[in-house]
């Protein structure tokens, strides 16, 4: 796991359950959970006393910490009452309700009736409109570890993205439709925020950036980079300074991702494509970003990088195929995702100058496509799962000859590719590695977002 994820802890048992085989289930669970990475701040088990004092006492004791998400751990029969007094005041945290299975001891299963506690509560919790998953131990089999980490990894996500903000350069590339977003509903529904500057900010402070200031990026792409052929002088300066000056930006203003006007903003403006200087910030900083100010492109970016740890990639669809589609990008992708090297080309496309086309081979291997964005007024995330492997000889029609192969993965999907077809809510889906619907499935119903899947 590439980044800490805390939980709260509390654990409960009825006061005529022994206090000891009580502790003893939740010290066992609370270290289990610790064996997948995970921080637990771990507060004083909790009976059912009548003054409800021990309910009150952990409460407040989880009141003092600062955690993703709270465990109530349910290790023998509780009256619900206990539970909820304890955990009320966090209904804002993603709550994990998790019922201990019994044990055996001397040939025979012992329990303390904890099923008997997590189900009467299950109902209540969904009334009272907790964002909750509810799981259970089965009677003689392993503790639901699996889950537990989705469900930690979702609840970590939901979090970051209540306090992320991306940063907009421009507004509304060649006009498109889909990659508008409602400020008002975004901010309700996700917590994310979208600050907007303007371009000429970029452009004016490139201006004051002298050659001394892009020694360093110089250097570290000529010794990290696979360049095809020399690249003009101009070019990489451009890069550089337009690296530098977004950098600038996302250090001044604490962004976690950015999209900016690319063909109409600084390919038409700046008379350069910026895909050098993205691969460059990449390189140098952890964030996400995707072009043509794609913002629910970038807000989905963000989820994914919350729940994985690892940078993803924006990749946008070239052909549908019989069993899924081939996916590329005419720019750039986060070296995280390369196989290899990064690889360089210094072409040009159409009317614009020359750019550093990051043309490097990208690993294969499972991946989950995913798209967060409105329908019909309503948020929804799209994803499929699928094998990404190497794709055929290919290039896209407009490139100055030799027309490159571009950075691509032709996938396909582990069902039927039509209905995702039909769904398909954008040119542009992040790619996760690894199977992550579990994962997205556990986020949207934290968020109270559909889940659109293909299975």
């Amino acid at each position: 796991m590439a980044y800490k994820i805390t939980a709260g802890f509390v654990g409960f048992g009825e006061v005529n359950t022994p206090r000891a085989i009580i502790e003893k289930k939740c010290r066992e669970a609370a270290g289990e959970i610790e064996s997948l990475g995970i921080e637990v701040q771990k507060v004083s088990t909790v009976a059912d006393d009548p003054e409800g004092a021990q309910a009150k006492r952990a409460s407040e004791e989880l009141g003092k910490k600062n955690f993703d998400f709270l465990v109530a751990c349910v290790a023998g029969w509780i009256p619900s009452w206990a539970v909820i007094k304890t955990i009320e005041n966090f209904r804002h945290k993603p709550v994990l309700l998790w019922g201990i299975a019994g044990h055996r001891e001397k040939g025979r299963f012992v329990t303390t009736a904890a099923q008997a506690g997590t189900a009467a509560l299950r109902r209540p919790m969904q009334d009272m409109n907790f964002r909750f998953r509810y799981l259970v131990t089965m009677l003689g089999e392993k503790s639901p570890l699996k889950d537990i980490g989705s469900f930690a990894r979702a609840a970590h996500a939901a979090g970051k993205l209540g306090n992320a903000t991306v940063g907009m350069a421009g507004y509304r590339d060649m006009r498109l439709y889909g990659t508008l977003y409602d400020a008002v509903k975004l901010k309700d529904k996700l917590g994310t925020e979208v600050e907007h500057f303007d371009l000429l900010e970029i452009y004016l402070y490139m201006q004051k950036l002298s050659t001394k200031d892009m020694k360093d990026s110089l250097d570290y792409m000529a010794s990290a980079w696979n360049f095809t052929r020399k690249p003009r002088k101009k070019t990489l300066a451009d890069t550089v300074r337009l690296y530098l000056a977004l950098k600038h930006k996302v250090d001044e203003r604490g962004y976690s991702a950015i999209s900016y006007t690319d063909v109409d903003g600084i390919k038409k403006l700046m008379e350069f494509a910026p895909a050098g200087a993205l691969t460059l910030l990449h390189d140098k900083m952890n964030i996400c970003s995707i072009p043509e100010n794609d913002s629910m492109g970038a807000v989905t970016q963000l989820a994914t990088f919350f729940l994985t740890g690892e940078v993803p990639a924006y990749l946008e669809f070239y052909e549908f195929t019989p069993g899924g589609a081939l996916m590329g990008v005419p720019d750039y992708v986060p070296s995280g995702i390369v196989d290899g090297q990064v690889k360089i080309l210094p072409n040009s496309f159409g009317d614009f100058g020359e750019g550093l086309l990051n043309v490097s081979r990208l690993k294969t291997g499972r991946v989950t496509l995913a798209r967060l964005d409105t329908s019909r007024g309503d948020y929804v995330l799209h994803a499929a799962a699928g094998t990404a492997k190497t794709p055929p000889q290919w290039e896209e029609a407009g490139w100055a000859p030799p027309a490159p192969q571009l950075a691509s993965l032709e996938i396909d999907f582990d069902a039927e590719p039509g209905a995702f077809i039909q769904n398909v809510l954008s040119q542009h889906y992040i790619i996760a590695y690894g199977d992550r619907m579990e994962d997205y499935k556990n986020l949207c119903s934290l968020l109270n977002i559909s889940l659109l899947e293909h299975k």
